[in-house]
C-alpha cells in the first residue's frame, strides 16, 4: 500500500508509525521493459557505425609494413572526383553526376578502385579528402564504395591548402 496510511499502530501520543509497505512490481516492470529495450537496440549500434580513422592522429604502429605500399588517396569535391596512386592521378578527374534520386553515381569510381586493386593487391587502406562543400551523404557513400571494394582503412581528411 502506499505511505501515509494509518496502520492503526499509533501509540500514545498520537504518532502515526514510519513504517510502510511499498509495492514495488511497478518499478520493477518498468526497469524490465527499460533493460529489454536497451539490450534490443544495442545491435543497431554497431551495425550503423562507420570504422574510419583520423589523418591527424597518432600514427598506426601496424603502418609500418604499408609504407612500402603506395598510398591511393581519393578528393571529393563538390563537382568532380580526383583519385591519386602515390603522387601520381590515375586518369581524369571524374566530375560528379547524379541520378533521379539524386545519389551520386559512383560506377566509374568503382571500376577506377577495383583496378587499382588488381595492381596492389596487398594495399588495404585509402585516404578519403573533402572539401567543404561536400555533402556528408556523398562521404558517407564514397566510403562505403571504397569499403566494398576492398579498401577497409579508410581514413577522412580536409582538403590540404
Amino acid at each position: 500500500m502506499a505511505g501515509g496510511m494509518d496502520l492503526g499502530t499509533s501509540t500514545k501520543g498520537g504518532k502515526k508509525a514510519l513504517d510502510a509497505t511499498i509495492n514495488l512490481v511497478p518499478f520493477i516492470d518498468l526497469m524490465a521493459v527499460t533493460i529489454s529495450f536497451l539490450i534490443m537496440t544495442a545491435v543497431w549500434t554497431q551495425i550503423g557505425r562507420l570504422q574510419v580513422s583520423s589523418s591527424g592522429g597518432d600514427s598506426d604502429p601496424n603502418q609500418d609494413k604499408d609504407d612500402k605500399l603506395p598510398q591511393i588517396t581519393l578528393l571529393l569535391a563538390e563537382k568532380e572526383i580526383k583519385i591519386s596512386v602515390g603522387s601520381a592521378q590515375l586518369g581524369d578527374a571524374i566530375p560528379n553526376t547524379r541520378d533521379e534520386k539524386g545519389q551520386l553515381q559512383l560506377a566509374k569510381v568503382q571500376e577506377l578502385l577495383k583496378k587499382i586493386r588488381e595492381q596492389i593487391p596487398d594495399q588495404t587502406a585509402i585516404t578519403v579528402q573533402t572539401e567543404d562543400d561536400v555533402r556528408y551523404e556523398d562521404l558517407v557513400r564514397v566510403i562505403d564504395e571504397a569499403i566494398g571494394d576492398g579498401l577497409p582503412a579508410v581514413s577522412v581528411s580536409p582538403v590540404a591548402t
